[in-house]
């Protein structure tokens, strides 16, 4: 039932872009405001890392005994995942409900997809009592549907990079400009390091806004542990942790964002204030996030089962040059096995700055077609920007699980797959493996 309503208002609000805050601002009053009556919310705006920095403060808030409403998107495998209702994922009828009354109020007026679901989040959140409230911005954030929040207890801005070009504009600046716009008047932003270009545009925002920043590198600062744990210093504290639970050496950094807001709020002057988080919470907190598709190594399901003793398959949804980037470096430590990859992206994104970073450092790799999207890169022509950056095997796949059979017959083994290049193909690849 809850697929086929989903499907309706697909179809009835298309699942499109169209940047604006008066559509979601008159349904949301219609519904009674109820982005006013939140808890203490933590905006969450940036290119890459948003998600694992948000599942990675959700933990940390849960280790300490708080309850948080979370919104994120998209969803990998079931729409609910978007909707974290103090620490609780909806059942369907909760969300058919919501998203019906949400329908009604808008009384057939122009809205998007997006700014349906957004409304139906926060009016869950307005109904039920929790400690805290992050949000996930979808796009951009200056128009993004999540800005609607006149105070929130915290901003923070992860790092930037070029993604979605077409909407926020083809510059760094003009992007970190639409990202910039979650800031607000005299609350502090959690601030990770950026490019100069981006920096510039940020701290002049600020200090136009009269915004105290957290800087990453000034004002806290991780690094690894000898024992591979996290060692994080801010301004106020010192805490020495386990490693991220998360793979990949990046989400030290996530991991870091998420702990500069935890000192943040848990100083006198934070509004409101928070109590001391104690060590084990954070510990236990960092041991617990759970995020899927970020560099996952999938541990069972049908595709797994397909692999020979010794070999590992893994899952990534990073789908910008920035993300690749991020991969390729972390690849390099995986020195011990070949390493192959299943590749699918969507014909929007930038392809050729996806694989550049990334292509040559596969054994080989299989291209394939994200099932049920249009805008997907035909499989052949995957295989081919592959080939342009240096993989010396690249050829398309009818699928997946194709794919994976070939490269188990084809490279000398045991060794590493690695699905990446979409999140939607991520979802797809969640839900096939079981």
């Amino acid at each position: 039932m809850i697929d086929r309503v989903l499907d309706r208002l697909t179809r009835l609000h298309p699942k499109v872009i169209d940047l604006s805050l008066d559509r979601i601002q008159g349904l949301l009053a219609a519904l009674g405001n109820p982005q006013d009556k939140l808890p203490p919310v933590i905006h969450v705006a940036g290119t890459n890392g948003k998600g694992s920095t948000v599942a990675t403060l959700r933990a940390l808030f849960e280790a300490a005994g708080l309850r948080a409403h979370v919104y994120t998107s998209p969803h990998l495998v079931r729409f609910a995942e978007r909707v974290r209702v103090a620490g609780a994922l909806p059942t369907d009828s909760e969300l058919l409900a919501l998203l019906e009354e949400v329908e009604a109020a808008n009384d057939g007026n122009p809205i998007t997809f997006f700014e349906i679901t957004t409304a139906a989040a926060f009016l869950a959140f307005s109904r039920i009592p929790a400690e805290i409230c992050i949000l996930e911005t979808g796009l951009g954030g200056r128009l993004d549907a999540t800005n609607v929040v006149e105070r929130p207890a915290l901003t923070v801005i992860t790092p930037i990079a070029m993604d979605h070009e077409s909407f926020l504009g083809g510059r760094i600046e003009a992007i970190a400009a639409e990202k910039a716009g979650i800031m607000k008047r005299g609350v502090a932003c959690v601030l990770a390091k950026q490019g100069r270009k981006a920096a510039k545009v940020l701290e002049a925002r600020s200090s136009e806004l009269g915004v105290p920043l957290i800087r990453e590198g000034e004002d806290f600062f991780a690094r690894t542990a000898a024992d591979g744990g996290l060692i994080y210093r801010g301004k106020t504290v010192e805490w020495s942790l386990p490693a991220p639970k998360l793979a990949g050496s990046f989400q030290y950094r996530n991991t870091a964002l998420a702990l500069a807001c935890i000192e943040r709020l848990s100083r006198t002057e934070a509004v409101p204030p928070f109590p001391d988080f104690p060590d084990g919470a954070l510990a236990l907190g960092i041991r617990a996030v759970d995020w899927p598709a970020r560099l996952q190594r999938l541990s069972r399901g049908a595709l797994v089962e397909m692999l020979p003793e010794g070999w590992e398959l893994w899952l990534d949804g990073g789908h910008n040059p920035h993300a690749a980037e991020a991969l390729a470096q972390h690849a390099r430590s995986w020195r011990d096995k070949p390493l192959a990859g299943v590749f699918g992206i969507l014909s929007t994104k930038d392809v050729d700055g996806y694989l550049e970073p990334l292509a040559a450092r596969f054994h080989s790799l299989r291209s394939v077609a994200i099932p049920g999207e249009a805008a997907s890169l035909a499989a052949e022509d995957g295989a081919a920007a592959a080939s342009r950056h240096f993989c010396l095997d690249a050829k398309p796949a009818d699928s997946v699980a194709a794919a994976v059979a070939e490269l188990v017959n084809t490279v000398p083994g045991p060794a590493r797959i690695l699905i990446c290049g979409s999140l939607y193909l991520a979802g797809n690849v969640l839900a096939e493996n079981g």
